[in-house]
């Protein structure tokens, strides 16, 4: 009761901060989830559309856009849950706090990754916007597209850095917790 009552700062920051990332992460998860099934229905719709020789004007703007949406929506699930690709050629033959310095390592490099990616994007997003840019056949403005890549990037970004931090100050990997997703 008493380590409850007086926790450091850090420790009760922490697993609000996992709270908050979770919901994020796992919202993301879901716009991307609904993408994929909007996309689906659009391709579906044009194959029909094709086979009676009335293919859906437009298509190819919707799902070229909305793949961005299915990407970047799942990319902070997919870093949660350990989904990404990775080598552990040399993980055995390391030692646990090599292997480690090597996450903590890893998690900084990828919310660096992915703050620069969101900044890049949303530098493009206001050329965008001034350029009006749009697509070729339904002219979708292109900047919300933009704006959803930097969203989901600051998601990413945010999980990595969290990651980070539980690592750094020894709470442990949230990716490794059975309770974690």
């Amino acid at each position: 009761f008493r380590r409850v009552l007086f926790r450091s700062n850090e420790e009760r920051m922490i697993p609000f901060l996992r709270k908050v990332a979770d919901a994020c992460i796992h919202a993301s998860a879901r716009i991307s989830a609904v993408a994929l099934i909007f996309i689906m229905l659009v391709i579906c719709a044009d194959v029909i559309g094709r086979t009676q020789g009335h293919p859906l004007y437009g298509s190819h703007d919707v799902v070229t856009m909305v793949m961005v949406i299915v990407v970047f929506g799942a990319m902070p699930l997919c870093d949660r849950t350990g989904g990404n690709i990775s080598v552990d050629l040399f993980e055995k033959k390391f030692s646990p706090g090599m292997n480690r310095v090597l996450d903590i390592v890893s998690s900084a490099i990828g919310a660096m990754f992915f703050a620069c990616v969101c900044y890049a994007t949303f530098e493009s997003a206001k050329i965008s916007k001034m350029l009006n840019l749009s697509t070729n056949l339904l002219e979708l403005e292109k900047v919300w597209f933009q704006y959803s890549i930097c969203a989901f990037c600051a998601v990413s970004a945010f999980g990595l850095t969290l990651r980070f931090i539980e690592l750094s100050i020894n709470f442990g990997d949230a990716r490794r917790n059975d309770e974690a997703v």
